[in-house]
């Protein structure tokens, strides 16, 4: 976080931005790795082990708080970010959209399916990004690569082919979860111009443009009286994970934006995808909603092996920026 704050603070100064890029580099996408990871463990306690039965009042909560840290840390002058003015709903824009989608999406999928199907359905990400960053970033990979996303893509099949716990509707959310997510990486890399709104910008705006329209969508489809109607509102332990929820959500939401900056959003989907590797795991012990079949866990191994494959060859490929490959690429993500 002071890596972020200091360079987001340091404006012209280049040299600050210099000289911490390497380890701002890694710190930030492992600081993005363990807040995913926490983040899923908790919402899937919340939606499933407590049966909390509105997800989108959850993702309410979570862009209440990043709201409200953010703009008293301005006050603070902790942090600065532009005030607001009649362009930045042009400058931003789909990012709000993608914001509330990804948002959504994520915390309704996380509620219907078990964790290692959950994390490799969200594996469709990768090639979703990579597609994403040719079209409107111009970027090209390599061969090796491209092999790595079929065997995730093929993985990814056979588990869900053998799926014996198949729920069509959890299915949905978490594609259309990776479509949010691709995109929202991608135009997050674009929109992030620290001469204008910056990362902190970037963050604050989209909360505040999404919550009203959350919440109108919360009380017309019955979530909000679902949440207020929930039996679980007295137990303690309840109340701490809900609140360290909306806490993490607004964390998770800043280390996506910050490791975006100092890294490519492949790079960001990447760190992601390691991640899921343990969660998937872990899924299978705890959670009580995985059913195991030989087929399904072999389709698992096998888009974990073309994630974790892909991945060590996207992060090799940014330590050799001298690679012809992808020099040109990998140059303009070494720049902050």
């Amino acid at each position: 976080m002071t890596a972020g704050g200091q360079a987001e603070g340091a404006g012209a100064d280049a040299a600050p931005a210099r000289l911490p890029s390497r380890v701002a580099k890694l710190l930030s996408a492992l600081f993005y790795g363990t807040c995913s990871f926490l983040l899923v463990l908790v919402n899937k306690a919340l939606l499933t082990t407590y049966r909390f039965p509105s997800p989108i009042v959850l993702g309410v909560g979570q862009m209440a708080v990043t709201i409200m840290i953010l703009y008293v840390s301005k006050l603070n002058k902790i942090i600065h970010f532009p005030d607001f003015d009649k362009k930045i709903p042009t400058k931003l824009f789909p990012l709000p959209l993608l914001y509330v989608g990804n948002h959504i999406s994520g915390l309704a999928s996380t509620s219907k399916l078990s964790l290692p199907m959950f994390t490799v359905l969200r594996k469709f990400t990768i090639p979703l990004t990579l597609l994403l960053e040719t079209i409107i970033l111009g970027k090209q990979y390599s061969l090796n690569i491209i092999v790595s996303v079929f065997a995730i893509i093929l993985g990814a099949f056979i588990a869900a082919g053998s799926d014996l716990a198949f729920n069509l509707e959890g299915y949905i959310f978490v594609f259309l979860n990776d479509i949010f997510t691709a995109a929202n990486g991608v135009y997050t890399k674009q929109k992030m111009d620290p001469k204008e709104l910056g990362k902190y910008g970037v963050l604050f705006y989209n909360a505040c443009f999404m919550i009203i329209p959350t919440l109108i969508i919360s009380v017309s489809t019955g979530d909000l009286r679902q949440a207020t109607e929930f039996n679980q509102w007295k137990n303690v332990l309840f109340i701490i994970q809900f609140l360290l929820s909306c806490f993490l959500g607004f964390l998770l939401m800043y280390s996506t934006v910050l490791c975006s900056y100092y890294n490519s959003a492949l790079t960001t989907a990447v760190v992601g995808a390691i991640k899921n590797v343990s969660v998937a795991y872990i899924g299978m012990l705890v959670g009580g909603d995985y059913i195991f079949s030989v087929l399904n866990f072999v389709g698992l191994n096998i888009c974990m092996a073309g994630g974790l494959r892909y991945s060590f060859l996207t992060l090799s490929s940014q330590l050799k920026p001298k690679q012809p490959v992808d020099e040109e690429n990998i140059s303009q993500d070494l720049k902050v």
